[in-house]
């Protein structure tokens, strides 16, 4: 009889009397958040013993101070939120080295918070994400609070000293809205990417500016200047063709050549051209960059300009006229080419801050602006360690 009920029994009836395995997690994590939490207010009391030199009521010469109660907190860790800690208090100032004053968050948490933020997450959902993980939510405030820590590092970020190990260089400027007094103006960023002999890339710097006038662009190249960029090795500078760009570069770098923009300077020959000769007209204009050498460009441009001179002049004279400075290029090494004879390179870059920046009307102030910018700049750089542009040589 015993033998037919136990018999009777499946295994669905068996597997009833085991939990799922979330709960069996849920008691884990919740086992291991109670442990940390007994350890912790243990090593308070006897961080708080140390201090006083006296156990509770023990009268002694040596006794510094006595007791003021408890107080409780919680405590966001990566595991979890600890909660209702239990922290002794005491009549005298001291600094814990166990849980410092008023912290409510570790490390890790602060570090995360910042990466989320950096990432595209709004300060709002940045909350929700962690109410959703651990339970526990912050506010789109403290999210602020946590990224201006940043500031610091902006602020190394734009005193450090630059190596100057590029041979060529990129300048281009994006620009965002950001709020003023006056009410919300769009303001350039300038910035500054550069590629060594070994093809490594790096974005060099950024600055918040007014505008793109020649003075802006002169004080942003000379700081960079003055930090040790001096360009001794620099072979080219790529540029999009602003004009007071190209002024302050021939101040600062008189002797290196520059490298107008090729999709640029093409984008502006098509504005002359009527929409039905653009396509035919410009596939004829993009031979002469493609060229393998300086006198075969040469010889595309007339080429081209015979054809198209008596209708399109000024598309023609659009492009004569920087004619030398647009074949820079050609001094370099054939595989060097298709990165340095468009300002495509930085502007990819500018990409990434346009994802990010997506989701934002604009920005409150110049140090948000910063901030933002440093955090896109910082992880593309980081991404681009050890990994050097494809069939990038050395320069010969």
């Amino acid at each position: 009889m015993v033998i037919k009920d136990m018999t009777a029994i499946t295994l669905k009836d068996l597997w009833k009397e085991v939990k799922s395995e979330d709960d069996w997690l849920e008691d884990i994590g919740q086992r291991t958040l109670d442990l940390v939490k007994l350890i912790l207010e243990s090593s308070l009391e006897d961080e708080l013993l140390e201090q006083l030199k006296a156990c509770r009521y023990q009268r002694t010469e040596i006794r510094r101070g006595y007791r003021n109660g408890y107080y409780r907190r919680n405590l966001f860790m990566p595991f979890g939120v600890i909660k209702s800690i239990r922290v002794p208090r005491s009549r005298i100032s001291y600094q814990s080295n166990i849980l410092p004053n008023y912290q409510r968050r570790a490390d890790k948490i602060n570090k995360m918070i910042r990466t989320m933020f950096l990432a595209g997450v709004s300060t709002r959902r940045v909350g929700e994400v962690l109410n959703i993980v651990w339970g526990e939510e912050v506010s789109p405030q403290t999210v602020s609070n946590i990224c201006c820590s940043l500031n610091r590092e902006v602020d190394s970020y734009h005193r450090r000293t630059i190596t100057d190990n590029y041979v060529y260089l990129f300048f281009d400027g994006i620009v965002l809205k950001t709020k003023t007094s006056t009410g919300v103006k769009k303001r350039p960023v300038l910035a500054c990417y550069g590629i060594t002999q070994t093809g490594e890339r790096t974005f060099i710097d950024f600055r918040l500016a007014s505008s793109e006038s020649e003075a802006q662009w002169e004080a942003f190249i000379n700081n960079l200047y003055q930090r040790g960029l001096t360009g001794n090795g620099c072979k080219l500078i790529c540029i999009d063709g602003c004009k007071g760009l190209h002024n302050a570069i021939e101040i600062i770098y008189p002797y290196t050549h520059i490298q107008s923009c090729w999709a640029h300077k093409l984008r502006n020959v098509s504005n002359y051209l009527k929409r039905k000769d653009q396509e035919k007209c410009m596939a004829e204009a993009k031979m002469v960059y493609l060229a393998d050498n300086r006198r075969q460009a040469v010889k595309a441009f007339k080429d081209w300009k015979t054809e198209w001179e008596v209708q399109y002049p000024r598309a023609i004279g659009c492009l004569e006229k920087d004619l030398d400075e647009m074949l820079n290029f050609m001094d370099c090494p054939v595989s060097h080419r298709i990165k340095v004879r468009t300002t495509n390179i930085i502007e990819r870059s500018f990409r990434e801050v346009r994802r990010r920046t997506r989701t934002m009307s604009c920005f409150n102030n110049s140090q948000s602006v910063d901030r933002i910018i440093f955090g896109v700049m910082n992880h593309l750089n980081n991404n681009w360690k050890d990994k050097p542009l494809p069939n990038f040589t050395q320069y010969i």
